[in-house]
């Protein structure tokens, strides 16, 4: 992260306009140009919460644990996620869960096993469906205590299936829309803490491209004006989508965290990272090829995450996926 630190942020410069009328017609004349019985303009959609895109209505939440080593690439669905969650795993490695709503693609994976870290951060989305494959037996109690609802492959095996040509574990895949037929009761999409707009403020950096390292695992993410999104490389290669295309958003968060050991272990004996996503600290959100330095607060695990500017203000990012990048300033090695 040397790249991002050592700059200043400016205070922001938020413009308003409002039109007025001159107030010189007559009484019982209409303006010029005006016509009887005309309306106001109809109100805009809402935005959706997580992308900031306007939505007509507000549809359940699924979370998918997803594969992000080589061995389980390219993934598919990723791109249709409204947040994608990097966070830190066994042997220094990565994990995604990726948060899906506004958009449901018609496969998603690797699946892959969940782990303790996402009972943290998945209450902030009140009761989603989490979709997994499989956890540490120890870790099973927790799982059934949480407020989510489990579509794991165990549990709703029907929305799963092998694809050809991949090796297992990493050929296991979820069809979002099976997977949530069988939590008819999650819940919808709601705030988080994130705030949007076109219009970045000022105080950014130009950046062209910002690194993050995990223990074993390295991220580029570099800006395309083409694209008007940041393009992820993964441990030196472009991270490509099953689909096609590179993967990548337009808003990275970068989100500086507490790294602790939890008391689970895989079969490798390797510590399972405890990853701190409630509290307060510090964070760069990348939007529109330029970098800002922020403060982040979730004061509980109900609540969403906000990011504030140096002055205080809404960090606002930029419309379309998330990328939030759970990073510890001094990884804790494996």
């Amino acid at each position: 992260m040397r790249a991002v630190i050592g700059f200043t942020l400016a205070t922001a410069v938020v413009l308003s306009g409002a039109a007025c009328s001159s107030g010189d017609d007559p009484p019982g004349k209409q303006p010029q140009g005006a016509t009887a019985g005309a309306s106001a303009s109809p109100s805009p959609p809402p935005e959706h919460p997580f992308t900031g895109r306007p939505t007509a209505a507000r549809r359940p939440v699924l979370a998918v644990k997803i594969e992000n080593t080589s061995a389980g690439k390219p993934q598919m669905g990723l791109r249709s996620a409204d947040i994608v969650y990097v966070e830190q795993v066994e042997g220094g490695l990565t994990r995604l869960m990726a948060i899906f709503s506004s958009k449901l693609p018609a496969q998603v994976g690797p699946v892959r096993s969940a782990r303790i870290s996402d009972l943290h951060i998945l209450p902030q989305f009140g009761k989603p469906a989490l979709a997994y494959s499989g956890v540490q037996t120890k870790m099973i109690p927790f799982v059934q205590q949480a407020s989510l609802f489990d579509v794991s492959d165990s549990s709703a095996p029907n929305a799963y299936s092998r694809v050809p040509g991949r090796v297992a574990p990493y050929n296991l895949f979820g069809a979002p829309r099976k997977l949530l037929a069988r939590a008819p009761q999650a819940s919808k999409a709601a705030d988080v803490g994130f705030v949007f707009s076109d219009q970045p403020p000022a105080g950014g950096v130009p950046q062209k491209a910002v690194n993050v390292r995990y223990p074993a695992a390295r991220f580029s993410f570099t800006w395309s004006g083409a694209q008007k999104r940041w393009l992820v490389t993964q441990d030196g290669a472009k991270d490509m989508a099953a689909e096609g295309g590179q993967q990548g958003a337009p808003t990275i968060v970068i989100q500086w965290v507490k790294t602790d050991r939890s008391q689970f272990h895989d079969f490798h004996q390797s510590y399972t990272p405890l990853v701190h996503s409630v509290g307060k600290g510090t964070g760069v959100v990348l939007r529109d090829g330029q970098a800002y330095r922020v403060k982040w607060s979730r004061p509980s695990e109900k609540e969403g995450t906000t990011y504030t500017t140096a002055d205080g203000k809404p960090m606002p990012f930029a419309r379309g996926q998330v990328w939030v990048v759970l990073a510890s300033k001094k990884p804790v090695s494996p």
